[in-house]
């Protein structure tokens, strides 16, 4: 697993010991990026389920203003610092060790300006539902509007037909081998 694209560049990354994360494939995570890459500059990424936080790291290293990564395992908060130490983004990354449904213990050290731009990139357990508390706070908050952009990665066979309900819509799909990115925005009207 590297860097793709951008200042990092194939800045090899490491990820967590053991079975509990899933580092998204390159070849995924480029196709991702490049759907991204107009909304990226000056962005605010939020990375949830971060794991290794290669997509955040990504997200940096292709214009991203600053990235948070947010994630509960004491292994990968570790793996997180260190590969954000490796390609020198300590002054643009936070790192919050936290459950991902108290979205509210988060969402405030974000800082987000007015107007200014926020991509929120989920990767939960797959199929497990873990992404609807996260989405029902989000709701609610402030920021999250007509600048933000949602996107979940679940598997192929994840109904997300639940969105509505809670305020979102979705906009584009895009699938692959054995997962999906589902991309989400808040619905109008």
């Amino acid at each position: 697993m590297r860097v793709i694209a951008g200042t990092a560049r194939s800045i090899p990354l490491a990820a967590p010991k053991g079975t509990d994360t899933r580092p998204t494939t390159d070849r995924i995570k480029e196709t991702l990026f490049n759907i991204l890459q107009n909304d990226l500059p000056g962005a605010v990424f939020l990375d949830i389920f971060a794991g290794s936080g290669a997509m955040g790291i990504e997200a940096l290293s292709r214009g991203a203003d600053r990235a948070v990564f947010v994630d509960m395992g004491r292994a990968a908060i570790d793996c997180i610092n260190a590969n954000i130490s490796k390609c020198r983004f300590n002054d643009r990354a936070s790192v919050i060790k936290a459950d991902a449904g108290a979205v509210s213990v988060y969402f405030g050290r974000l800082g987000l300006k007015k107007d200014e731009r926020l991509i929120i990139f989920m990767d939960p357990p797959y199929d497990k539902g873990a992404e609807i508390p996260v989405l029902r706070a989000l709701s609610g908050m402030e920021g999250v509007g007509e600048n933000c952009i949602i996107i979940i990665e679940e598997s192929l066979r994840c109904d997300m037909g639940f969105v509505r309900e809670l305020g979102f819509e979705i906009y584009r799909t895009k699938e692959y081998k054995n997962q999906k990115h589902i991309f989400l925005r808040k619905a109008m009207g």
